[in-house]
């Protein structure tokens, strides 16, 4: 199989980070994994010293979702033997066993970005309450009508990417903004590039232990972005 660079973006995670590396050793043993911590102390750095192929970046302060991600593909991209990249969340919401289905299907078509997507046939969402699914809702029908990209979940961060979108994503984005949004903003470069783009059905569960970062100031700030991306494309299509 071919090397695998796993990257995962935390804040507060210390009660999960050092399980959920276990978890996906245990799926995929050839991984390298590089995780981004925002978090104000690192006390995630003793939980992670031990473990084999594991790197480990704190930036100390709250920069974004979005940013951590295209450092950590920064980061994994040095490393010249990882084809393929892949992005998930600390909390277990992005099920560690699905990475190897979701892997060989990507390699196998080819792909340039694989999305695990919630909204896919045959996908779930578990413990969401009321406010997050209505939230989710809006923001994919509000991306769906403004960007007009042909996938059915434009706000999960389980994704899968090739070397060149890699390249792609850490050379052309983060312009928006640097949390959520920047899911978004890839989807638009990916596209708007003719990368070739798939989706599978995915089991998203609510996180079972710390607390969620999703608040009224992201929820506010994401939809800012997406209309200034909505407008930053519709100023490169000259419509």
């Amino acid at each position: 199989m071919k090397k695998i660079g796993i990257i995962i973006p935390t804040y507060n995670e210390e009660e999960n980070i050092g399980s959920l590396v276990d978890a996906i050793k245990s799926c995929i043993p050839n991984s390298e994994i590089f995780v981004v911590d925002d978090t104000l102390e690192n006390g995630s750095k003793r939980i992670l010293q031990d473990k084999s192929l594991v790197h480990y970046f704190h930036r100390g302060k709250k920069l974004g979702r979005g940013t951590a991600v295209i450092f950590g593909l920064e980061q994994a991209l040095k490393k010249i033997d990882i084809e393929v990249f892949v992005e998930m969340d600390a909390d277990f919401s992005h099920d560690p066993r699905e990475l190897k289905e979701k892997i060989d299907f990507f390699i196998k078509d080819d792909l340039d970005m694989l999305i695990a997507s919630r909204y896919a046939k045959n996908s779930r969402i578990i413990n969401w309450n009321i406010f997050r699914r209505i939230f989710s809702l809006l923001s994919n029908f509000l991306a769906k009508m403004l960007l007009k990209i042909p996938c059915t979940d434009y706000t999960n961060g389980f994704r899968f990417y090739s070397k060149r979108a890699a390249e792609k994503v850490v050379n052309k984005c983060g312009k928006i903004g640097g949390g959520f949004i920047v899911l978004s903003e890839i989807l638009v470069v990916m596209h708007s590039n003719n990368y070739k783009i798939g989706e599978l059905s995915t089991v998203f569960v609510n996180r079972k232990r710390g607390e969620s970062s999703v608040g009224i100031k992201l929820i506010f700030s994401s939809l800012f972005g997406l209309i200034k991306l909505y407008l930053l494309k519709k100023k490169k299509n000259g419509i």
